[in-house]
C-alpha cells in the first residue's frame, strides 16, 4: 500500500504561482512513477504532468508545458508540482497518483494508476 497526501492548494490570482506537494508513505516510494492529474468542475479528470521513478524523465500536457514543473525528492518521499503563470482555466482539484514500474524511464500519463491521493483544490481568480 502507498498512501498519498497532497497539499499546497489554495486561491491565487491569475499570473500567480503555487507549489503543490504530494507526500507518500508505505511501500518503497522510489519504485513508483508519479503523475499529477486534475479535475475541473463538470469535466473529466485529465493528466497534467508525470515523472519517472528515477526523476530523470518528465512529461507535461501541452497547455501547462513551460509553466508547470514536476520534480521529486525520493529521500523525502515527496513529489512536487511547481505551477507558475497560473490561469483561471487551471482551476481544478489536483491529484497525485502513483504507478509501480520497473522501467526507469516510464512516465504515467493516463489512468488507471495504482494509488491516488484525495486531491487539493486550486482556484485561480481572474
Amino acid at each position: 500500500q502507498v498512501q498519498l497526501v497532497e497539499s499546497g492548494g489554495g486561491l491565487v490570482q491569475a499570473g500567480g504561482s503555487l507549489r503543490l506537494s504530494c507526500a507518500a508513505s508505505g511501500r518503497t516510494f522510489s519504485s513508483y512513477a508519479l503523475g499529477w492529474f486534475r479535475q475541473a468542475p463538470g469535466k473529466e479528470r485529465e493528466f497534467v504532468a508525470g515523472i519517472s521513478w528515477s526523476g530523470g524523465s518528465t512529461f507535461y500536457r501541452r497547455s501547462v508545458k513551460g509553466r508547470f514543473t514536476v520534480s521529486r525528492d525520493n529521500a523525502k518521499n515527496t513529489v512536487y508540482l511547481q505551477m507558475n503563470s497560473l490561469r483561471p482555466e487551471d482551476t481544478a482539484v489536483y491529484y497525485c497518483a502513483a504507478d509501480h514500474s520497473t522501467n526507469s524511464a516510464y512516465i504515467p500519463t493516463s489512468e488507471p494508476m495504482d494509488y491516488w491521493g484525495k486531491g487539493t483544490l486550486v482556484t485561480v481568480s481572474s
